[in-house]
């Protein structure tokens, strides 16, 4: 059996397109796998607290010297890290606030993101001092933008702070970011919102299916691009020219 982890981070709930996504990838998930563990954290809900710096000096002790006060400032970072360890796959949903995460989203990241927890770090080796702890994750992202434009090869892809900052961060940590999955143009709604959030759509559907696939048969990295075909970021076939640069979504 497999574990899927689901985290959503909008702070909109019932007109949340990320939050439709991801419950629809963890539906069809259910249907291709009923006996796999689905694991569901609502961080726009209850985002974990921010570091300060009590969790910074228990995070740089080294574990046999961390007091009974250092272990209780770490303990929201270690059952975070310990649900993270436990997943196979994992669904991020992340819509775009003012050009990158939201808060809710980045206190998630400052708490898994942990040497040695989740990365070591060895400065005996100045070229490559840093090195991933998790093993076997695959991830994907779930997002959606305010305006349109903000995908590769867009006229405002130089101002999407978010889908960078989050493949950074899984693949610093050791998880595989397979594809990222977008509805933009909420502010506007207009025919664009229509086309790429029916596209993000079937893009989840399949999305469930071949990963179901890949984790039922084992297969590799290269078997599943083979599979999946050119996703990268999933939108509508055209790209119109951008309007004002209003990146708020939900």
């Amino acid at each position: 059996m497999a574990t899927l982890l689901v985290l959503d981070s909008s702070a909109r709930h019932e007109r949340s397109h990320t939050r439709r996504l991801t419950r629809l990838f963890a539906e069809r998930w259910r249907a291709l796998r009923p006996h796999d563990t689905i694991v569901y954290r609502d961080l726009g809900a209850t985002p974990p607290p921010p570091v300060d710096a009590e969790w910074v000096a228990a995070a740089f002790s080294a574990p046999e010297e961390r007091t009974e006060q250092m272990r209780r400032a770490l303990a929201t970072s270690d059952a975070l890290i310990d649900e993270l360890e436990r997943a196979d796959v994992l669904v991020l949903g992340a819509p775009m606030y003012n050009f990158g995460m939201p808060a809710q989203l980045k206190a998630w990241v400052d708490q898994v993101v942990r040497v040695g927890r989740t990365f070591a770090f060895d400065p005996a080796n100045p070229t490559d001092p840093y090195q991933p702890l998790l093993r076997d994750k695959t991830a994907v992202l779930v997002t959606s933008r305010g305006d349109r434009g903000f995908g590769p090869g867009g006229p405002l892809a130089h101002m999407n702070h978010l889908d960078r900052h989050v493949e950074t961060v899984l693949r610093f940590v050791g998880a595989e970011l397979v594809a990222t999955v977008a509805v933009e143009s909420d502010e506007w709604d207009d025919e664009h919102l229509v086309r790429t959030r029916e596209a993000a759509t079937r893009e989840v559907e399949r999305l469930a299916r071949l990963l179901a696939e890949r984790v039922s048969t084992g297969a590799d990295g290269a078997s599943f691009d083979a599979a999946r075909g050119s996703v990268g970021d999933a939108r509508a076939s055209s790209e119109p020219a951008a309007h004002a640069a209003g990146a708020s979504d939900a």
